[in-house]
């Protein structure tokens, strides 16, 4: 595999074959990256009287979880140890022979706050808002904006194009075209479904 530069970046957007939109400001365009900027809807778990979750339960997960909206020019306050999930204000869109990944700015971590806790993998063919795992690691709360750059996504080129991408109707793609943060769907996975 290869990472793209961000020469490539460009001729791939121009192109058609990587949608992201939108992307407003060239200055998005890394060397070998492209920031993304965090939307304005957050999930956070509830306090709930359950021992644990269950993902075989046939109660949703999503009624654990509750979303809000934040204004413009509002933030967003994560607090030390909380977690909540959000989405990049950009929707993208790849094609079947790209992966990427979702890597947070340096400038974030610093701050202690991570912005994907295991799910920075993109599948090729993949098209929707990318969910963030926002938690805040650190000793302090810190306030989150909409439309601050938050994560960038890196892109990688594959052997082949894959023969049956995300979204093909052969497979389980529980999050496609998402445009907001969606709770988990693990109790649609094939083996939790035995």
């Amino acid at each position: 595999m290869a990472i793209l530069s961000d020469k490539t970046i460009k001729e791939y957007l121009e192109s058609g074959k990587i949608a992201i939109d939108p992307l407003e400001d060239e200055k998005q365009i890394q060397p070998s990256s492209v920031d993304m900027r965090l939307g304005d809807e957050f999930k956070v778990f509830k306090v709930i009287r359950k021992p644990f979750i269950d993902p075989k339960d046939e109660e949703d997960v999503s009624s654990y979880m509750e979303s809000t909206v934040v204004k413009e020019g509002e933030a967003f306050i994560i607090h030390p140890n909380e977690f909540a999930l959000a989405t990049t204000h950009e929707y993208v869109k790849l094609p079947d022979d790209l992966v990427a990944r979702v890597e947070g700015r340096s400038s974030m971590g610093r701050l202690g706050v991570t912005m994907h806790v295991t799910a920075g993998f993109i599948d090729p063919g993949f098209e929707g808002k990318i969910t963030l795992e926002i938690s805040n690691i650190g000793a302090m709360p810190v306030a989150l904006y909409p439309g601050q750059r938050v994560c960038q996504i890196v892109f990688e080129t594959m052997t082949t194009p894959a023969e049956k991408p995300y979204g093909h109707p052969d497979r389980n793609s529980k999050y496609m075209n998402q445009t907001r943060p969606e709770s988990s769907r693990i109790k649609q996975d094939y083996e939790l479904k035995k």
